[in-house]
């Protein structure tokens, strides 16, 4: 088998008897050996169970009848999202003998897809900013250049399914944590719509629905198919996504019809987009207009800065709230910092803000469907940054390192907000032979037209063809 063969792909060869689970698990788990100890994208494993599971795969392939979509394919599972009798960790040091004693719904919908649940992948401290580099394990480095952080928080999914240590991963976004790490690796990574997959089975939401759970993979194909396995509506939430009209795998290939897509290479922050940037946002205008979209440059009405982010980070300083750690003076600066302002912030400033994030999300989505279908935008303000750097000059004030996050990622945090799905697609290679990706969003809950239009700007690209230079 190939490394960098699809999740659809190698289900297929399973089925047809051509490879056994057992065989998949264990040249993924040879690859791990070899490649992990430089990438750190893996930061825990269970060999022997997930062989015994694999074992047990490949006998049911044997024995006949019907399995799942994903039957005997593994996939790894993020540091921040409980499995029983796992450790979840947080990325954290203050939590490194916790262990886990519920599985996360999306898990579940892993699980019911025929996965077999493989590792653990390195996360940022509680996720909270877009490299992956913590006290705990240190930092995850890129495949394309390991010197560069596959961005976060999900970098460690990301770093695994770029150098083919797994054909897909779990991960999850709260401001990017997606599709940030898709585009600094060269892979696909779709933010679904608020209330698509499950929070469950403890709560309904987190950060009023802005983080979200998925994966990311090589092909719109393998997205699209991931999310049909975890997008089960929950009975027990307090609210869901309106359910498609047929499976999102049935959208791949199917035409999206000519679509009006504005696009826009100017920050809503008003950051420097490196030039890099620009041109993977103006490559891809050009081809979607050859595939006969019309495609014209605009934006939604962007806020200003001074009018979200005080809003913003009334809900993001919050995060404590949802980990599950006794010993807080042992948790990263950063961290305890945005700790100590969420500690301060009484009841009626929250809600004002929650509101405000309301009305700013309101005028923004008003520009879909009245003035255009997708808006394209870059995924990332720069291209994937040097280990360590966003940690430089914070040693004052750990906070700084957020203000320097946000030169690198102002395109995502507002469609968290919104609850809108987007998706990063690697369309464009820098001249030093680094990923750098496009962010495509669609109207509320319309993961289905992203999905169609991503799906033919894939088979124009071709970018599946494209590795990473691993021994």
């Amino acid at each position: 088998m190939e490394a960098f063969t699809s999740a659809l792909d190698l289900a297929a060869a399973i089925k047809r008897k051509e490879i056994s689970p057992l065989e998949v698990v264990d040249f993924y788990l040879n690859r791990i050996d070899r490649l992990n100890p430089e990438l750190n994208a893996i930061i825990w494993r269970r060999d022997e169970e997930l062989r015994r599971e694999a074992e047990a795969a490949t006998d049911a392939v044997m024995a006949g009848g019907e399995l799942a979509p994903f039957h005997g394919v593994p996939i790894p599972v993020k540091d921040l999202t409980d499995v029983t009798d796992w450790p979840t960790t947080y990325g954290c040091k203050a939590t490194l003998s916790r262990v886990a004693s519920t599985t996360a719904a999306v898990v579940e919908g892993f699980k019911s897809g025929g996965f077999l649940l493989m590792c653990r992948t390195n996360t940022p401290e509680f996720g909270t900013v877009c490299v992956t580099e913590n006290d705990a394990y240190g930092a995850t480095r890129n495949p394309w250049d390991t010197g560069r952080t596959p961005g976060g928080s999900s970098g460690g999914a990301a770093s695994a399914v770029a150098a083919g240590l797994a054909p897909v991963a779990h991960a999850n976004d709260g401001g990017g944590s997606i599709r940030i790490p898709a585009a600094c690796t060269g892979l696909v990574g779709l933010k679904p719509s608020r209330g698509r997959v499950s929070m469950g089975p403890l709560v309904s939401d987190v950060m009023h629905g802005g983080a979200v759970e998925g994966c990311v993979s090589h092909t719109v194909a393998d997205t699209a198919a991931v999310l049909d396995a975890i997008s089960a509506v929950d009975p027990h939430a307090w609210y869901n996504a309106p359910a498609p009209e047929r499976p999102f795998l049935e959208e791949v290939g199917a035409a999206p019809g000519k679509l009006r897509i504005a696009f826009t290479t100017e920050a809503p922050t008003g950051v420097p987009v490196d030039p890099e940037c620009v041109t993977a946002v103006e490559k891809t205008a050009s081809l979607l207009e050859e595939l006969g979209h019309d495609v014209f440059e605009g934006t939604p009405e962007w806020p200003e800065p001074a009018e979200i982010m005080p809003a913003f980070m009334v809900v993001w300083n919050t995060g404590s709230a949802y980990w599950d750690v006794e010993e807080w003076d042992k948790i990263e600066p950063l961290n305890a910092a945005l700790r100590e302002q969420a500690l301060a912030m009484d009841s009626i400033s929250y809600v004002r803000g929650v509101l405000g994030l309301q009305i700013v999300s309101r005028l923004i989505v008003a520009s879909w469907g009245r003035d255009f279908d997708i808006l394209l935008t870059p995924t990332c303000a720069t291209l994937p940054p040097e280990i360590g750097w966003l940690w430089e000059g914070s040693e004052q004030d750990p906070t700084a390192s957020l203000a320097k996050a946000s030169t690198m990622a102002p395109f995502t945090p507002l469609f968290n907000i919104t609850g809108q799905p987007a998706i990063s697609l690697p369309m464009h290679w820098s001249e030093s032979g680094l990923p750098t990706g496009v962010q495509l969003v669609g109207a509320p809950w319309d993961e289905a037209g992203l999905i169609r239009v991503s799906a033919q700007l894939e088979e124009a690209a071709n970018w599946t063809e494209r590795k990473p230079p691993l021994g």
